[in-house]
């Protein structure tokens, strides 16, 4: 009496192009994010003084930068394994908010490593439990 074994499931590879490889959000929470970031390193960088183009630009190419940082990792994330893929969350996340926190100002290199490190080991930590859960 032997039982019948559950069939294992098999993703259809699909041709490049179709709609599931153009996903809106796959685009779009990566440019939000770039934006938002952008805007708060301009602002970081601007200090007490008055806007001037140099803040414009920071805070554009720092935007343009974690966009493109964060859209080639979630394009990506599948390929890693669920280590890696926490640890290069961690890494983002960690080295984003190290680089805010230098741009600040007053703060020394030390602090924002500190601050770092002290962010990525919690974005890694959750995003390692989260993708614990639902693997």
């Amino acid at each position: 009496m032997g039982a019948h074994a559950a069939p294992a499931r098999h993703r259809r590879a699909l041709p490049r192009g179709t709609a599931d490889d153009r996903h809106t959000m796959s685009w779009a929470l990566p440019a939000g994010l770039a934006f938002v970031y952008g805007l708060y390193a301009g602002f970081l960088e601007r200090g007490d003084g008055p806007t001037h183009w140099g803040d414009f630009w920071f805070g554009l190419v720092s935007g343009v930068v974690f966009g493109v940082l964060a859209y080639t990792l979630g394009r990506y994330q599948r390929a890693l394994p669920r280590e890696l893929r926490a640890l290069a969350y961690g890494v983002l996340g960690g080295g984003s908010i190290g680089f805010l926190h230098s741009t600040a100002g007053g703060y020394s290199v030390l602090s924002s490593s500190v601050l770092g490190l002290i962010v990525g080991a919690a974005i890694g930590g959750a995003a390692f439990y989260a993708f614990y859960v639902h693997e």
